[in-house]
C-alpha cells in the first residue's frame, strides 16, 4: 500500500507495529534511542497523531512522547490491535494534558474526575474592569472603610495592582513567588464567581486543590485565606486584619503600608519557612 506516493512503512500495520515493540523490548532500554526504525516509528507517530495533538492545542511532539510512553508497555505489545491501544491512550493523555495546562495542575492531577471537571483557570489581571468597580464582594468593605475616614476622591488601586500589590506582600515577607502568585490568583478567580467575601471564604476554606496545587497543607492555606480576603469574624471586619491584604490595596493602601500592620504580616511570617521548605519541589 502507499500514501502520498510512498510506501507505507511494515510498522504502519498493526502486526508490523507489534513485531518491531517487541523487538525494542528484547533489545533492552538503550534500544529506542539507538536504532533507526525506532526514530522512524516516532517520526511516524509524530505525523499520524499531530492533528489530534494540534485540536488540544498541543504540539505533535507532546503526542509522540505519549505513543512512545505506551508503546513501551506489555499491555500494547500485546494487545489485538496495537495501534488501538496507542490510539486511545494517545487521546486520553492530550486530553489531561489540555486539562493540567487549563487548570495549572499536574498532567496526573487533570486525570482525576473531581479534578477535570472543574473549569480552566481564569487570571484576574485578565478583567478589563476593576473588581471592585462591580463585583459585590468589595462593596460593603469600601464604604466602612470610607466611613472610618478615608476622602471618597481617592482613587482606589485598580484590581491587576492590588493582586500584584498582594503577591509582594508574601514575597517581601519571604514566600516564594511563584507559590505566592498562584495562591492569590487561585483566590481571586473564586473570588470573582462568589456573591460576596465570606461566601467565597468558605468555598475557598473547604477546597482541597490547592493544597496540592501549591503543596501545601491546611494549616498554611487558611494563613494564605485570612491574608488575601481578611479574617471573616464579623467582630474584626471593620480592622485591617478583618478587611485582608487585598482590600486594604484596592481602597489606597499601598504595599509598605501593609507591611508595617503586624496584625497583617504577622501570620505570613510565622509560615514563611514551612512554606520555602515545601515549595522547593513544586
Amino acid at each position: 500500500m502507499k500514501r502520498g506516493g510512498m510506501a507505507r512503512p511494515p510498522f504502519a500495520e498493526p502486526e508490523g507495529l507489534r513485531a518491531i515493540l517487541q523487538r525494542l523490548d528484547h533489545a533492552g532500554p538503550q534500544s529506542w534511542r539507538q536504532d533507526p526504525e525506532a526514530a522512524e516509528l516516532m517520526r511516524y507517530a509524530m505525523d499520524k497523531y499531530g492533528a489530534l495533538a494540534r485540536k488540544h492545542h498541543l504540539d505533535p511532539e507532546d503526542a509522540a512522547v505519549a505513543a512512545f510512553e505506551v508503546m513501551r508497555t506489555q499491555s500494547a505489545r500485546n494487545a489485538h490491535d496495537p495501534w488501538a491501544v496507542v490510539t486511545r491512550a494517545v487521546h486520553v493523555t492530550l486530553v489531561a494534558e489540555e486539562r493540567a495546562n487549563g487548570l495549572l495542575c499536574s498532567t496526573h492531577q487533570a486525570r482525576r474526575a473531581q479534578v477535570s471537571v472543574r473549569h480552566d483557570a481564569e487570571r484576574f489581571s485578565e478583567r478589563d474592569v476593576a473588581l471592585i468597580d462591580y463585583h459585590p464582594a468589595f462593596q460593603t468593605g469600601l464604604g466602612a472603610a470610607l466611613e472610618d475616614g478615608h476622602d471618597d476622591d481617592d482613587e482606589p488601586t485598580n484590581a491587576f495592582f492590588a493582586l500584584d500589590g498582594t503577591v509582594e506582600v508574601f514575597v517581601e515577607l519571604g514566600w516564594p513567588q511563584e507559590i505566592a502568585r498562584s495562591g492569590v490568583e487561585y483566590i481571586c478567580n473564586r473570588l470573582a464567581r462568589s456573591e460576596d467575601r465570606q461566601g467565597a471564604f468558605e468555598a475557598l476554606r473547604r477546597d482541597r486543590h490547592p493544597l496540592a496545587l501549591l503543596d501545601i497543607d491546611q494549616r498554611i492555606w487558611l494563613v494564605i485565606l485570612r491574608t488575601v480576603l481578611g479574617n471573616q469574624n464579623p467582630d474584626r471586619a471593620k480592622t485591617n486584619a478583618g478587611r485582608g491584604v487585598l482590600l486594604l490595596l484596592l481602597i489606597g493602601y499601598d504595599v509598605e503600608d501593609v507591611l508595617d500592620m503586624p496584625e497583617i504580616t504577622r501570620g505570613i511570617v510565622s509560615v514563611a519557612d514551612a512554606v520555602v521548605a515545601g515549595g522547593a519541589h513544586v
